[in-house]
């Protein structure tokens, strides 16, 4: 029997992993932890899966949690998914986007049970210009702008303290670098973008994205976790297209701008739409795009990448 924490577990890739988990072995448990109050046709699926609601941004929770439902159900693997899916700064979302990640891995580390760590990363904290390599490795480097946005600042920060416990830890740390998941719900960026009618791109620009789906990401998490694997691995999704052919296949309308335009049109757009696009956290990619390299996921996890993305759903 294998048992299980999940943090993020009410998003639709916690949702997709705790279903791939639990088709895995009739034996298999899940301590599902999340925000809101859990849907009826969400994590529950069965008698095998818990669900804590619990504000994981207060250290005293995240104890609770690790020292007393975790340590109930004898947790053995932990997969970290808890961030803020708005666009969302300032010293609350930090606390979820780093801290917690943080303190579940100290805490992780003292457990009588646990044995593993997984924690869900983006492409995103990869660097795009046109001197690096457009298909993206682990050593690939990472955007680490002194202005850049908090989004990108705390994922990267959450990723590197993970990062820094590999081979000081008694626990196997695996880190999944995912391609972005084009799902509602999702805090993807690529899909607030493509709510609008018209799709602004940069002139003269039409990078490659690629982009994976919910069903992959969850089976990809759901190979870390029952894998002993350590290390960084990127997952990449079934779909590679230009940004212009993912603008007309979800139903909207390209426009190419001048560069310097993209700023203070999305801009604009996000103050007055309330929206989440935000043109600073997407400039490279807008710009130069990028895939990444699942050779090392497919070697070691068994992973590759089957289900393509659905488009033209809101």
């Amino acid at each position: 029997m294998s048992r299980y924490l999940i943090t993020g577990a009410t998003t639709a890739v916690g949702e997709a992993l705790i279903r791939e988990l639990l088709q895995h072995d009739d034996t298999e448990r899940v301590l599902a932890v999340g925000a809101e109050e859990v849907r009826a046709r969400s994590v529950e699926i069965d008698g095998r899966v818990r669900y804590l609601r619990l504000d994981l941004t207060r250290e005293r929770n995240i104890r609770r949690l690790m020292f007393g439902a975790a340590r109930e159900e004898r947790v053995e693997v932990i997969v970290d998914m808890a961030s803020h899916r708005g666009l969302r700064s300032g010293r609350r979302a930090r606390a979820l986007n780093v801290l917690e990640t943080r303190h579940i891995l100290r805490l992780a580390e003292e457990h009588p049970t646990l044995r593993r760590f997984v924690y869900r990363s983006y492409g995103e904290v990869y660097d795009r210009s046109g001197l690096l390599p457009s298909v993206i490795d682990e050593t690939h480097p990472l955007d680490l702008r002194p202005r850049a946005p908090q989004w990108v600042r705390d994922r990267i920060e959450a990723d590197l303290s993970v990062c820094q416990r590999m081979g000081m830890s008694d626990l196997t740390i695996a880190i999944l670098r995912c391609a972005e998941c084009l799902a509602p719900g999702t805090g993807s960026q690529l899909y607030d973008y493509l709510r609008s009618q018209v799709c602004f791109r940069p002139l003269g620009y039409d990078p490659v994205i690629n982009l994976i789906s919910v069903e992959d990401l969850g089976r990809a998490l759901a190979l870390a976790a029952r894998s002993d694997a350590r290390g960084i691995f990127t997952v990449p999704g079934a779909t590679t297209l230009p940004l212009s052919e993912v603008v007309r296949r979800h139903g909207r309308r390209g426009v190419p701008v001048p560069g310097p335009l993209m700023m203070p049109l999305y801009g604009a757009r996000r103050a007055v739409l309330r929206t989440d696009f935000d043109y600073r956290i997407n400039r490279g990619r807008l710009h130069m795009g990028g895939v990444l390299d699942g050779r090392r996921a497919a070697e070691i996890l068994g992973y590759e990448p089957e289900v393509t993305v659905t488009f033209g759903v809101d």
